[in-house]
């Protein structure tokens, strides 16, 4: 992160902290009694609930207020996915931030993929209809190469100086090094996130009775499972040896297979970094990402092994085996047919033991009254924690995924528009109204959130995953990061090659092999057309390619074959492993 706008952001704060105790300089006292009483009546009604005290928060948004003067009237048009969250954006903030600056903003929803795809048709036909898009931060690798996103932190400190809000507090931020690309640039504003946790049945887990069954046939203790083996001897505990609980048939994995476009970010999202295929290295693995895609410098050099890449690196391979073999034999038998949404609806009929990719935005589904595994005072009976790792994983690599969904403002606009869209963008992140929206949606972006007494109430009702973000273990839960070149051109192969695997039309390794070919020819595409002003591919010619036998003998990714994939399974304690985030150790 770019150390300038943190230092500029402090004494900005500092300055606006001073003037909110002074009568004479505070910023409510330059608005109208009608703009004065329009605040007050949303801190007292819609954002009651932050980490500001009223004062504050009518300091802040009486920034608004004065700082948008020069836009009112303006109509504003940005777009999202349709997640909780942003629905609270789009029916709410949208309003409050109408009629407190006088900018009106039509905030659309719609699925991700329509947002991808309209972002892309934008820059491509250069034709102006979005201000501002939330998009996945996933794609910091193509905004970071394209030219056609502002960078953030150049525009806080430039044009966009005066529209910037003093108390945006960039530190606050958990997911900022999840915006900034290879260049060092912040080119996006976190607007919500959530991770991928593993799942599991606290409550069944602590039963004497399954305690003392497990330890007998596997011989150490039924807990969070550490590794890959203790999950897959938990899956086959609960699948094929306690078969039934209170007379309803359990299974000890959930999954999905279906062709279909969620298969793809089943595995993108970090499937193989779980494994340990690529290099060490937070937020993503440098020079070989969760993709398998190596970087040489800046630029994408490649992605299948023969090019240094680890797309159809035995660690690869290893991880799709190992997910086709869970979901033939430990998942429900319609799971193989499913697409990620009936998966979640089959989750959550309470049958299932464990789950090892659960994305933790579904938390507000799973805490309904009258849930199998909800209690009557609405606390779960379920509880998450920190991913398993594979047989290739080491200390230092990223173990699991976090969404983050971010404000993303294209570079080709009128100063007037884009000073306005910010406004609004840093408007549904303020400390006024972050703390509210979090409560809503359960996707937090603000250290002072997570910390605050409202969220430490709640936390006995969301399972564990408060605990996790307070946690050291959450720097190892990351987006896509910067080697990806182009999201959506390279995303596309992934759910039809994987899917071929799972129905048997190919082996793991040829689904895989065949994967990283078109990884490669699209990378080579991207070279070819010139479609990125920086760092683009840069792939090599047929004959100066190296090898797999040459890769597989350096050091780092792509890794050689293990002699032993199955490593003995360990586990923890829930409650220890809770203790040791309360201490600030990871477990």
């Amino acid at each position: 992160m770019n150390i300038r706008i943190n230092a500029v952001s402090g004494i900005f704060a500092a300055l606006l902290l001073v003037s909110s105790y002074s009568a004479k300089s505070a910023l409510v006292d330059q608005l109208t009694p009608e703009e004065r009483a329009n605040i007050e009546h949303w801190v007292d009604s819609e954002f009651k609930d932050s980490t500001l005290s009223r004062r504050e928060q009518i300091e802040e948004l009486s920034w608004f207020a004065i700082a948008s003067k020069p836009y009112r009237g303006m109509e504003l048009n940005v777009i999202s996915e349709p997640i909780t969250t942003h629905q609270y954006e789009s029916n709410v903030l949208t309003r409050a931030f109408g009629e407190i600056t006088g900018i009106k903003v039509n905030h659309e929803l719609h699925p991700e993929g329509m947002v991808v795809q309209k972002l892309w048709i934008q820059f491509i036909s250069d034709q102006h209809r979005y201000d501002a898009f939330i998009n996945d931060s996933d794609n910091i690798g193509h905004h970071s190469r394209s030219g056609n996103i502002l960078a953030l932190d150049d525009y806080m400190e430039g044009e966009g100086k005066d529209v910037t809000l003093p108390t945006l507090d960039i530190d606050d931020f958990i997911g900022m090094s999840f915006v900034t690309g290879l260049d060092g640039k912040v080119y996006q504003l976190p607007d919500q996130q959530f991770a991928n946790l593993y799942w599991f049945r606290y409550d069944w887990f602590q039963r004497p009775e399954l305690k003392k069954q497990f330890k007998k046939i596997y011989g150490y203790e039924l807990g969070v499972p550490i590794n890959w083996s203790a999950y897959e001897d938990i899956a086959d505990f609960f699948t094929n040896h306690v078969k039934q609980i209170d007379g309803k048939k359990v299974y000890g994995h959930i999954d999905y297979g279906q062709r279909h476009p969620s298969l793809g970010w089943r595995f993108t999202d970090a499937w193989f970094s779980m494994a340990g295929m690529g290099d060490s290295g937070l937020p993503n693995g440098k020079p070989v990402d969760e993709w398998g895609i190596r970087i040489d410098g800046c630029h994408p050099v490649g992605s299948s092994v023969a090019r240094g890449g680890a797309t159809n690196s035995p660690a690869a391979v290893y991880a799709l085996e190992k997910y086709i073999s869970w979901l033939k034999n430990y998942a429900p038998p319609d799971a193989i047919t499913m697409n990620q949404d009936e998966a979640a609806a089959l989750h959550i009929k309470g049958n299932i033991a464990q789950r090892i990719f659960w994305y933790a935005q579904d938390i507000p589904e799973m805490t309904k009254k009258g849930l199998d595994f909800v209690n009557e005072d609405g606390t779960p009976k379920w509880r998450v924690a920190p991913s398993p790792h594979g047989a290739y994983w080491q200390e230092g690599m990223k173990l699991g995924y976090q969404d983050v969904g971010a404000w993303t403002i294209p570079k080709n606009m009128t100063s007037s528009r884009q000073k306005a869209v910010w406004l609004y963008a840093q408007f549904t992140v303020s400390k006024t109204v972050s703390l509210k929206k979090t409560l809503v949606g359960l996707t937090p972006i603000r250290e002072s959130d997570l910390r605050s007494p409202i969220m430490q109430k709640m936390a006995p009702k969301l399972g564990g995953m408060l605990e996790f973000y307070l946690s050291p273990a959450r720097k190892a839960w990351t987006p896509t990061g910067p080697n990806v070149p182009d999201y959506p051109k390279l995303a596309k192969h992934w759910w039809q090659t994987i899917a071929s695997a799972v129905t048997g039309e190919k082996t793991p390794r040829e689904a895989l092999d065949h994967l990283a070919e078109r990884q490669d020819r699209s990378l080579a595409v991207i070279e070819r057309n010139a479609e990125l002003t920086t760092c683009g591919p840069r792939l090599k010619r047929d004959n100066e390619i190296k090898g797999e036998s040459y890769w597989l003998q350096q050091p780092g990714a792509p890794k050689p074959k293990l002699k032993n994939e199955k490593p003995p399974g360990i586990t923890v304690p829930y409650d220890q492993l809770v203790q040791a985030w309360k201490q600030g150790r990871e477990k």
